[in-house]
């Protein structure tokens, strides 16, 4: 297993401690359980990524003379203010998630609640708010490859086009999140904003607000959607918002501070209807190396290995404009022919040309990497042939953003508890646990993940 739930204790919060006693010795490296003497002390400490703590916290396991763990952390000074800014009581459940080899994140596990999943794509808002406890009610996807991904993943076929669907027949739900299409807002698109069709989506999810009326809304688009036609598009989807009684926050936010070895920015509006406090997540304390998810040249297909012409050009002109290899790289060759060489990936795009990402100036990244950019977990299945996975991945979310994005959303809503349409609606308190069990066994995200300030 990757994750367990342990319950915090009023002791726990007397003597800021967890109990972590669930866990069991398989769950962390041995080498991290330290003790009293050089004989057992430990020759690792784990790293701790806590919600709400902005600097990631080393420590390891307190053990007896005999080695024995005692299932509490040495380094403890963090667990009060981790109590403190998620507003945490005794009998709270706290999700402990291994993220990595010797990472791991802890978080409260918030109370259920429901989400519809819009413009869907493969599902990476999906993963982002089931890792805080949510549950999808209701998904729309209108690419059929697209669907075919998602269904492989989750188990169902997203609905298809939107603006067929009544929005009287959607499931009540607590948040509506909208990654709507961005193609007519994009710099690489034909810039029309609400003169194209495409662009007008946005007011199918107008007509399911002011039908559902749910308690928060997330949407997000191309970083340029701010300044489209001086600014008169972002501002009427906010004028939209506020007329429906939401009150909104906007930002652009970079995915390369998030998690992921990608340079994504992208516009995140987030709304609630109540005007609770809510701000976005600030940047994690570092960075993911390229190491973290590229595979070895020999495993890869190599029908993705760029030709011996191709390579050496390319590093030709990198010699050319006074560049200096190094690896791992992310070679980028713009529309101006210019060769970055970056320890980074440009933003992954839907339909760019097949050879303008290099993995080391050799060759295309495969479907396992472009997913891996954008923070999926291995386990997500690929279904589809790999110029699909291409424009899938370009078209998708940085996941471990959205999860940065969906925790303070959920601090906001749950500090004033005013979600709408949770699941705890129709269920007695003795079934709340095996909803929370649910929940959690359904939540797929694995990926290096540092949780900011309040």
């Amino acid at each position: 297993m990757d994750s367990r739930i342990i319950e915090l204790t009023k002791a726990d919060i007397t003597n800021n401690k967890l109990n972590i006693r669930p866990c069991g010795e398989e769950f962390f490296p041995k080498d991290t359980f330290g003790g009293p003497s050089e004989k057992f002390r430990a020759h690792r400490q784990v790293r701790i990524w806590a919600e709400a703590i902005t600097e990631p916290i080393d420590t390891d396991l307190v053990c007896e003379n005999s080695g024995r763990p005692r299932w509490i952390f040495r380094a403890r000074s963090w667990v009060g203010k981790f109590v403190e800014k998620n507003r945490l009581n005794a009998g709270n459940k706290i999700l402990i998630m291994r993220i990595g080899r010797y990472d791991y994140r802890i978080t409260p596990l918030w109370r259920p609640f429901t989400f519809i999943d819009l413009f869907a794509g493969i599902g990476g808002i999906r993963l982002a708010f089931e890792a805080v406890g949510g549950k999808c009610v209701f998904s729309s996807e209108i690419d059929p490859l697209a669907q075919q991904t998602y269904e492989a993943n989750f188990g169902e076929k997203p609905e298809g086009d939107i603006t067929k669907i009544s929005p009287n027949t959607i499931p009540d739900h607590d948040i509506l999140l909208g990654g709507f299409p961005c193609q007519s807002f994009s710099i690489i698109g034909n810039r029309k904003g609400f003169a194209d069709t495409r662009g007008t989506l946005y007011f199918s999810i107008e007509q399911i607000l002011k039908a559902k009326r749910p308690s928060a809304v997330l949407l997000e688009n191309v970083k340029q959607f701010r300044t489209h036609d001086n600014g008169r598009t972002f501002r009427t989807v906010i004028q939209s918002l506020q007329s429906l009684g939401y009150h909104p926050h906007d930002t652009i936010l970079n995915a390369l501070n998030y998690g992921v070895p990608q340079k994504r920015e992208r516009t995140f509006i987030a709304a609630f209807l109540e005007d609770v406090e809510f701000s976005f997540p600030k940047t994690f304390p570092s960075r993911t190396s390229l190491d973290a998810i590229l595979e070895p040249d020999d495993a890869v297909d190599p029908d993705l290995i760029a030709s011996e012409y191709i390579q050496k050009k390319r590093l030709e002109r990198v010699k050319e404009q006074g560049g200096k290899p190094f690896y791992p790289s992310m070679w980028h060759e713009n529309k101006g022919g210019y060769i970055g060489v970056h320890p980074f990936s440009c933003a992954l795009r839907a339909n760019a040309s097949y050879n303008y990402l290099l993995v080391n100036g050799r060759r295309r990244p495969s479907s396992r990497e472009c997913l891996r950019l954008q923070g999926f977990p291995d386990t997500f299945k690929i279904a589809v042939p790999h110029q699909a996975i291409r424009v899938q991945a370009g078209n998708a979310v940085a996941v471990p953003l959205i999860t940065a994005i969906a925790s303070r959303m959920m601090v906001a809503l749950h500090s004033r508890k005013i979600l709408r349409h949770s699941l705890f609606d129709n269920i007695q308190p003795s079934e709340s646990i095996c909803v929370l069990t649910e929940i959690n066994s359904h939540s797929r995200v694995r990926h290096e993940f540092a949780e900011e300030a309040l």
